[in-house]
């Protein structure tokens, strides 16, 4: 397996580039505008880039997924439940992406935003067990996603109940994980997607988020959902016209 992580140390992204080496190609998670840089690392790897994902439809930046696809002459994967206004190839629970000998297996986890996916990561040369999971915006190292950056301005418990989802999405399926598997997020630090507790570190682990997490060591739904809503950064700027360029109606 090559794995790569591109970090944006200003906005606190993480993009990944995923690939197999005896296959020669790879798969791009969550790249941000620009495709010079990820074509490059593919390039420099002797990958071609097969699938470009986005882990949900971002309102931090502007995507640069689609851009990489089409340079790349790739797949653009996005969750089904994305109401974008352009042709994707959907993912859904349990979809499996394969790179060759590399095999990522989407688990839908909501909450962040209703398209939130994470991508378990396995390498079947060595075996089918999953080596590391891309977390997106669901768990951040320190934190959690922040669950408000919502289009839908009518509805004010929207923010509230996709919090408790959240919830749903990290302790019944991420945290059910083997503690040693590793965790890579789509943000860190400076970023304004997660709570004000998020780690300049850009890794972690199962097992470490569970015991040091604030956010996991609630007693209940209820106390989650208030501890997120209590620690939200304040919102990206424009995050409203960002979401409706992700989305393709702007």
């Amino acid at each position: 397996m090559i794995f790569v992580q591109m970090l944006q140390e200003q906005t606190g992204c993480a993009a990944y580039l995923v690939g197999c080496g005896s296959a020669g190609t790879c798969a791009v998670v969550d790249p941000q505008v620009g495709p010079e840089p990820y074509l490059r690392a593919a390039a420099d790897r002797g990958l071609r880039i097969a699938r470009v994902i986005d882990t949900h439809v971002h309102g931090d930046h502007v995507s640069g997924a689609r851009e990489l696809a089409a340079a790349a002459g790739a797949t653009y994967h996005l969750h089904e439940a994305a109401p974008a206004r352009f042709p994707f190839e959907t993912l859904s629970e349990g979809a499996a992406l394969d790179v060759g000998q590399v095999h990522l297996t989407a688990v839908h986890t909501p909450g962040h935003t209703p398209d939130s996916v994470s991508l378990l990561v396995e390498d079947r040369s060595r075996g089918a067990a999953p080596w590391f999971v891309l977390t997106g915006d669901t768990l951040m190292v320190g934190d959690v996603g922040r669950p408000d950056l919502v289009l839908d301005k009518t509805d004010p418990d929207l923010p509230v109940r996709q919090a408790a989802t959240l919830y749903d999405s990290i302790f019944e399926k991420l945290l059910t994980l083997e503690d040693g598997l590793e965790v890579f997020p789509g943000h860190f630090g400076a970023s304004p997607c997660g709570g004000a507790n998020m780690n300049r570190k850009a890794s972690s682990t199962i097992g470490f988020e569970r015991k040091f997490n604030l956010a996991l060591r609630l007693p209940s739904r209820d106390a989650f959902v208030r501890y997120v809503r209590a620690t939200l950064k304040p919102q990206p700027a424009d995050y409203e016209s960002i979401k409706a360029r992700n989305l393709g109606l702007a």
